[in-house]
């Protein structure tokens, strides 16, 4: 009977590490083998498919469109960041008069699929013209960009607010007590030993956030705004030539992969005093 508890237990063994170190390994080389031959497809394809009529016509536009989707995800993020401070206060907060609001909008714009945030904004401004005009904003959302950057703005500030949140949270609470402990006022406690540190620790989610914002921007073309997707759909309905999402696809690769390096360059900057021990 122990013989055969012991076969069943080496049955059920898990694999050693180097095993399961190897076999990782082939799998990522095998991945990496497939991605190489699709890159090298593609520029085969790119190079050999050239038409000069083709980019010379559409290039400019993709350019544009690129600019645009930059300006979208660089305001709706900072003006997001600045929402995001007070709501995360709120959510910390332990009054329900500031609490409540501030989990419902975080509730809301977290739970809802940002494509009909944007319908929301920019069809339903539409049903409330005249109080709109009445209070003179009607100016602001009768453009398709306004409300786009307003509902983006909205979106991330939610993201970035529980991001905030958990961060200052992670802070160890004996720093805030010790300082209170000395006198120092609240504001200065937040702004100088809490705030910081929490920035450290939200630095790679933020990275995160802004990477979704970069490819959910692609929504905006929806309400016609000509962004990189917007472009691309107008270029694709003239020459209907896939290239144009091959294009489009690239350039949102580019963008992604150059703010993953500059935000890998800031973290290692920020935390560069976490590794002079090492």
């Amino acid at each position: 009977m122990s013989e055969v508890t012991a076969n069943a237990g080496a049955l059920a063994a898990p694999p050693s590490p180097a095993k399961a170190w190897t076999k990782g390994r082939i799998t990522g080389h095998a991945l990496m083998a497939v991605w190489i031959a699709a890159g090298a497809a593609l520029v085969i394809h790119l190079i050999t498919g050239y038409d000069a009529a083709f980019y010379a016509r559409y290039t400019p536009k993709f350019i544009d469109g690129t600019i645009v989707t930059i300006q979208i995800v660089t305001l709706s993020v900072l003006i997001g960041a600045a929402i995001s401070v007070p709501v995360a206060m709120a959510r910390m907060s332990q009054s329900m008069l500031a609490g409540a609001p501030a989990f419902a909008f975080v509730y809301f714009f977290r739970g809802t699929p940002l494509i009909a945030q944007t319908f929301l904004v920019y069809y339903g401004a539409g049903t409330f013209r005249d109080a709109l005009d009445a209070a003179g904003l009607w100016w602001f959302f009768r453009d398709a960009y306004n409300c786009v950057i307003f509902t983006f703005a909205l979106n991330t500030a939610a993201y970035q607010a529980e991001i905030l949140r958990g961060a200052i949270q992670n802070v160890p609470r004996g720093q805030s007590e010790a300082a209170a402990a000395l006198g120092i006022p609240k504001w200065v406690i937040y702004s100088k030993i809490i705030l910081p540190q929490a920035l450290i620790v939200a630095l790679r989610p933020y990275g995160n956030e802004i990477v979704l914002m970069i490819k959910g921007s692609a929504v905006a073309s929806i309400v016609t705004v000509f962004d990189l997707m917007g472009e691309t759909r107008r270029a694709f309905s003239r020459s209907f030539d896939f290239e144009t999402y091959i294009w489009a696809a690239i350039i949102y690769l580019v963008m992604v992969e150059a703010l993953r390096r500059v935000w890998d360059r800031l973290e290692l900057r920020l935390t560069r005093h976490l590794r002079r021990g090492d």
